[in-house]
This record gives structure tokens, sequence and C-alpha cells, in this order.
């Protein structure tokens, strides 16, 4: 029998290798910096290819490799790799989102230290001859309030370590229940707005997304204490630097810490947010730790050569464990589950506890554990913080957020061959939406209560108005006016002049002045921008 050959083009841990190399069924070829048109010319050559974030996994690469069956991520960004080519493809992609867990939040925690009692700064004038103490009196964290923006992995770890040093922890994480919350002894809260205000210190833990990007902007900042103190060690953009510079110059600001930037990392040659002194800076070292970077090591090669020999996926970003056949039955069902998912998230109330999906007609007679998956990984995807959520750790996100997931098979009749409905509590609202095929096209057919069909696809919006006359006419000529293509609009009420809903699926995303112009009728409750 032949050996599974492995490429490793990036450095990971010598103990990873070993592990690698110790393996009688593995071929093992270490090309650490390996040149693009080398890893061009030799990728057929592999079934697994082992990178961090030098190596670039380019559709042209997976497009060269025949035999390519995985490739493994020693770390938890991706972007270096074509995912969606390794998919269409039929390369599995694995990280490693556990490694640097700790190495990150140890960071922050760092950072807000430093932050709290100008270490940096003190130094520098140290070493420089100076002394000054006066300069730089600083703040204790016992009993200060801290915000945590994002109760992922790294934020739970932050929080443990800020409640530790005697700190009233308070957090926003839209998809964190409350019961969840109270575990972690933190104060959850439903709104930036609100638990900005009271803050501190605050720590981001969160993705960039179009919902995130610049969540800390001026308006913000204006909304916090003179002496709030500003960390991020999550991604560049969930900050609007810009703003931070004008809040800290003017004093709304006391202090940050970045180790994440948003114009480029490096940040550019002259950019004026370094020459504040009042901001401390890290290059990107949450998690350049040794044991991190042994962590990723050891775990991404254990991964693969599992899989390699035993056919075991773990932390796949891109496809479930599923044989071809059964895969091909169920992806209209996958699909349509997580454009559902995804809907109900952007339109569901925060702090839900509780996810069912039901079944009927033809679908629930089908294993439908993988179709939960779908609904479930689409539903998740705005919540999973620093780490991907994949169909494999989809269940597990959500019990860490806590929340509880179900299936049903209701034995109710409905008009359709087959439903599937996904609806979610928070224990005083529900929210839900319901989907089915006509054909073989997907649809949204009811939403909330209301009949409705929409494709599951792109930018849909939704307006709930009250039923009066006019109301569509308005929303036509706000939509014209933003140059917005409505490619399907569907209308819906339950009764003569009450709440009605308008879904239109548009053909690009609508920007937030448009919006807010729609809400300037007094008929209009609602309009919600949903991207799928």
């Amino acid at each position: 029998m032949s050996k599974h050959k492995v490429l490793v083009a990036d450095p990971i841990a010598d103990a990873g290798i070993k592990e690698l190399q110790a393996d009688p069924d593995l071929n093992v070829d270490v090309r650490i910096g390996i040149k693009e048109d080398e890893l061009l010319k030799d990728a057929a050559l592999y079934e697994a290819i082992i990178v961090r974030s030098q190596t670039k996994i380019t559709p042209q690469v997976i497009e060269s490799a025949d035999n390519l069956k995985i490739v493994g991520r020693a770390g938890v960004g991706v972007d270096n790799i074509a995912i969606p080519t390794a998919t269409t493809n039929g390369v599995i992609v694995m990280n490693t989102p556990a490694g640097n867990t700790i190495s990150t939040a140890e960071h922050a925690f760092a950072l807000m230290a430093s932050l709290a009692r100008n270490i940096p700064q003190a130094h520098a004038t140290v070493i420089g001859g100076g002394w000054g103490r006066k300069g730089y009196k600083g703040v204790e964290l016992n009993g200060k309030t801290l915000a945590i923006l994002g109760m992922g992995r790294i934020g739970t770890e932050f929080a443990k370590r800020a409640l530790a040093f005697g700190m009233n922890v308070t957090a926003y994480d839209p998809y964190l229940s409350p019961s969840r919350a109270k575990a972690l002894q933190v104060e959850l809260f439903q709104e930036v707005d609100e638990i900005v205000k009271g803050a501190d210190f605050i720590t981001l833990h969160m993705p960039l997304t179009d919902e995130t990007k610049h969540i800390i902007d001026g308006r913000r900042m204006a909304l916090c204490k003179n002496d709030v103190r500003i960390i991020n060690c999550a991604r560049g953009g969930l900050i609007d630097e810009h703003a931070l510079l004008e809040s800290v110059n003017s004093g709304n600001v006391a202090g940050a810490a970045l180790d994440v930037y948003e114009e480029s990392e490096p940040p550019p040659e002259g950019y004026a947010l370094l020459k504040s002194e009042k901001i401390i800076f890290t290059p990107h070292l949450g998690a350049s730790t040794n044991e991190a970077q042994e962590n990723v090591g050891i775990e991404i090669a254990r991964n693969v050569r599992n899989f390699l020999v035993n056919g075991t996926i773990i932390n796949s970003v891109n496809t479930p464990s599923v044989d071809s056949k059964t895969a091909q039955l169920l992806e209209p069902y996958l699909q349509l589950a997580e454009g559902m998912g995804k809907m109900l998230s952007q339109i569901a109330s925060k702090g839900n506890e509780s996810l069912n999906i039901k079944y009927s007609g033809k679908v629930a007679d089908l294993d439908t554990s993988l179709i939960t998956r779908s609904a479930l990984k689409g539903y998740l995807e705005r919540a999973c913080g620093e780490e991907s959520v994949n169909y494999i750790n989809a269940p597990g996100v959500a019990e860490k957020l806590g929340i509880t997931v179900s299936e049903t098979r209701p034995t109710d009749e409905t008009e359709f061959t087959e439903l599937i409905e996904i609806e979610t509590s928070n224990g005083s609202e529900t929210s839900s939406i319901s989907g089915t095929f006509y054909g073989s096209a997907p649809r949204i057919v009811i939403i909330n209560g209301h009949r409705v069909e929409a494709d599951p696809v792109g930018h849909v919006l939704l307006v709930s108005n009250t039923d009066k006359p006019g109301v569509v006419g308005a929303i036509g000529e706000v939509l014209a006016n933003h140059k917005a293509n409505i490619a399907t609009m569907s209308l819906s009420r339950n009764q003569v002049g009450d709440l009605a809903l308008t879904v239109l699926n548009l053909d690009a995303h609508l920007d937030q002045s448009a919006r807010d112009e729609l809400l300037s009728h007094d008929t209009i409750h609602s309009a919600k921008l949903v991207t799928l």
C-alpha cells in the first residue's frame, strides 16, 4: 500500500512534524517557504498540504493538485486558502480554532493592564533617562466595569481573568443567552449603545462583518465615559481608527491598545494614529506564544493524519462528514436550511436560548441531522467571533452560547408537500421562518406568520408597515431614488388594516440612508436588510 504524501509548506511546531513523520502510513516533505511556481508544479504530488499564513493555496494551486484531499491551516484564519475552489474540487479545508485561544486572551488582558498603568510610556521614559512618575499615574482594574463585545472562546477566557481581578464584567453578544451569561457571571446587554455608556474598559472579540465594521465609531465613543480605555486584539476595522484618534486627542477616550489595524498590517508609513502617545501598539501578537504555536502545529498534524489514515474529519470549514451519494441528495436541503438560518439570525430578537427545526412532509422521512447542522451553521455565522463555524463545530458553538437545539416532526398536515420551519425564542419573543421547494427552486414561504414568497439568496429587504394605501408606492419611490433594483416582491397581511410585511429581493446592497428614509414614513415601522 502506497503512503499518503504530505507537504508541510510553512513553519509549524517541530512536535507536529515529528508526529507526522512517525506515522508509517505517511510520507512527509518539509519544504518551508516553497515558491509559488514550485508549488504549482509539484502540488499534484500531495494528498495533504499544511500551511500557516505565508503560503497561498490559490485556485490555481488547487486546480493543479489532482490528488489533493485536504489543506490544513495551523491557525484560525483561512484567508490564504481558496475555499470555494477547494469545495468545488472536493478538497477539505481544516483549521485549528482552539489552539490560540488562551494566547490571544492573555495578550488582550496584558494590553488592558498596560493601558491602565501606562507601562509602555513609562518604560520609554526611564530608558530615555527620564523619570516623571507624576505623568504616569494609572488606574486600578479592581472595581472597574469591563465591557466585552463578543463572547466566543477568547471573550469568555478574557472574562474569567477580569473576574479574577475584581472587575465588574458586562457583555454584548446577540447570540449569548441570558442563562449562559449568568453561568459565566457576566451582565448581558442587548444594545451596544447601552453597554459602552457604563464601561471603564472596552475589549473587542468579534468577527469583522458588515454589521460589526466600526462597531466602535465616533458616535459611540461620544457616549462613553471620558476616561474609557479601548482594547482590540480581534480584527482591524471593528474600531473607526480615525474617530479613535480624534477621541483620544480630544480627551473623550483616555487611551487605547491595538494589536490589529484597519488600514493594513503593518500600518502605512506616516499613519497618524501611530503618533499618539496615549495608544499602545503591538504587531499582531495575539497568537505569538510558544504554547500557541506548539498547540496549533500539533493539532493540525493530528487532524490531517487522522483524516488521511482513518477518514476522520475534524474542524472542517467547508464540508460535512458524509458520503458523496448522500451529499448529492441533501445538497438542496442544506442550501435552503443554511439560507433560512442566516435570514433568521438577522431578523430575530437577541438573546435567544432555543432553536427548533421542524420538518414536515417528504423531508421528514430523511436523516435530517445534517440539515439541522446546516440551519444552525447559517444561524450562528455572525456569532462565531474569532472562530469559524461549520458543520462540525456548530453544535458546540451553540452549546457554549447556551442555545438549545432541537428537531421536531409535527403531525399536522400542511399545504406544502414538504416544509422546513426554523423557530427561535428568548423566552418572551419568538421568531420563525419557513421554506420549501417550488419544483427544484428553494423558496421562503412564511416569515413570522406572514405568507410570503422570496428567494433565499442575495439581498432581501423586509419592510414591516401598517396596512394602508400608498406604502408600496413609498417603498418604490425610496428604492428608485437610491437606484435599488427590485428582483422580486411579495406583499402579505393577515387582515385589513393590521401589520403587513413586504419582502423584496434586491439586486444589490441597500445602504443605511435608504432604510432611514423608509423609516421616516409614519406607516413603516421597520426596514431590515438581510444579506444571504
